[in-house]
């Protein structure tokens, strides 16, 4: 009895352990089918060849359709910074002008930037020169009257990512840094800008890829300050003094401390107008090139 028992009890045990074994089979099925579902979906919906986990505070592609549309809801007065046409899709280091052609490009990235912005702009505006900066989208959101400053000043405004991001961007990713960032400088200033800048100046992780391919003009530079580094601001001075006519000087008004970059700076202007330079924007510096006939420093 005890023996017909214990095998019932065994038999019990074993139907429950099968009923269980099966239920998470099936159950791991659903959740399979599901998932590949949904890939299949986000495949179809974004042209991408695998799913994209946007990371936080990053525009879907939804988004992305819906403030495209609302541009038309964004200032009338509105303003444009191109390149001319013959630089769309290419990148750009400098411009190869005549010794006697004495033009530099001033460019200052990672903004707009309490503080330091307006004090950059103080010194542009003491000095009756126009420069160019590249400004990131979620700078430009924290500090929307540092941005409009740079254009009520008269400076030319790029496009420098929402993030400022190195890593390597599928299509899906790199349109939102891009298209995110010209939404919210539009938005705020009222400026459309197809001046595009990689951050680190990276050209290989789908950034420039998309500029590229949106016909915007990828502009590098060919004199760096690193100020980022925060070097000692006799050693910032020497590096921008390496341009030579047609040069484009990287320098940042944003992103961390650039005391040494303020202190610099007119010390940086009376030097190159001792030698003979004069100031202009990147869209100014290309249409030199235009009428100079030799070719700018560009790769398609």
């Amino acid at each position: 009895m005890k023996t017909r028992i214990k095998k019932i009890r065994l038999k019990r045990k074993f139907f429950w352990r099968r009923l269980i074994l099966i239920s998470l089979i099936v159950g791991s099925s659903i959740l399979t089918y599901t998932l590949l579902s949904k890939r299949n979906q986000q495949e179809v919906f974004g042209q991408a060849q695998y799913p994209i986990q946007m990371p936080p505070n990053t525009l879907s592609y939804e988004a992305l359709n819906k403030t495209s549309h609302s541009q038309t809801e964004a200032p009338v007065n509105s303003i444009s910074f191109n390149a001319p046409s013959n630089f769309a899709g290419t990148v750009v280091y400098d411009v190869k002008l005549p010794k006697k052609e004495k033009y530099v490009a001033l460019t200052f990235d990672d903004g707009p930037w309490p503080n330091t912005t307006d004090q950059i702009l103080k010194i542009l505006r003491q000095n009756h020169i126009k420069a160019t900066f590249f400004m990131i989208g979620e700078n430009v959101k924290a500090h929307p009257v540092q941005a409009k400053n740079v254009l009520a000043d008269g400076h030319v405004i790029g496009n420098h990512t929402w993030h400022h991001w190195y890593m390597h961007m599928n299509p899906q990713l790199a349109a939102s840094e891009i298209e995110s960032t010209a939404n919210i400088i539009y938005k705020t200033t009222g400026a459309k800008t197809t001046l595009f800048r990689p951050p680190g100046g990276i050209l290989n992780n789908g950034l420039a890829d998309y500029a590229k391919n949106q016909n915007h003009s990828v502009i590098l530079w060919s004199a760096d300050s690193e100020d980022y580094r925060i070097p000692s601001v006799a050693t910032l001075i020497k590096r921008v003094m390496k341009v030579a006519p047609g040069g484009i000087v990287l320098m940042h008004d944003g992103g961390g401390n650039r005391s040494h970059t303020v202190t610099a700076l007119p010390q940086i202007i009376n030097k190159l107008r001792k030698q003979g330079y004069k100031f202009v924007t990147v869209p100014e510096l290309l249409e030199l090139q235009n009428k100079q006939q030799p070719s700018a420093t560009a790769k398609n």
